[in-house]
């Protein structure tokens, strides 16, 4: 019986496919954080305009732009310069608040969140970096 970890070649005879790297903790953390902020920044922009907060362009486009912006980093976090790009997203929910003044609960809840991910889970994965590398 062969193991699971045997690397197979495809059936269409094209070579054999590379095992799937493990994702670390850290990047699925931040999918997660920045996948559930484009949730709530879609809503913002919502609240903001039917408030009548802002103007419908600035509103709605630009929570649009956030909303791609932030789905977009998320999946650039396969990439070293995606966590920068993370930290440049929670400055911009920052920048938020000085055209919607509410900005400011949200945008420090999100940073922390985000922080508290990072932190945690670069942790978690030097953990299971150093628990494998003891691995005979």
């Amino acid at each position: 019986m062969e193991a699971v970890t045997d690397i197979q070649p495809p059936a269409d005879g094209a070579g054999p496919v590379r095992p799937a790297r493990a994702a670390s903790v850290r990047r699925s953390l931040g999918s997660i954080v920045l996948g559930f902020e484009s949730v709530v920044m879609f809503l913002a922009a919502l609240v903001a305009f039917g408030l009548k907060a802002l103007p419908a362009l600035p509103a709605l486009g630009g929570g649009a732009l956030l909303c791609v912006a932030l789905v977009a980093g998320a999946g650039l976090l396969r990439f070293r310069w995606g966590y920068a790009f993370g930290w440049v997203l929670q400055a911009a929910i920052i920048a938020s608040a000085f055209l919607v003044p509410v900005m400011w609960i949200v945008g420090v809840l999100f940073v922390g969140l985000w922080t508290y991910c990072m932190v945690v889970g670069a942790r978690i994965d030097r953990e299971k970096a150093a628990a494998a590398a003891g691995q005979p």
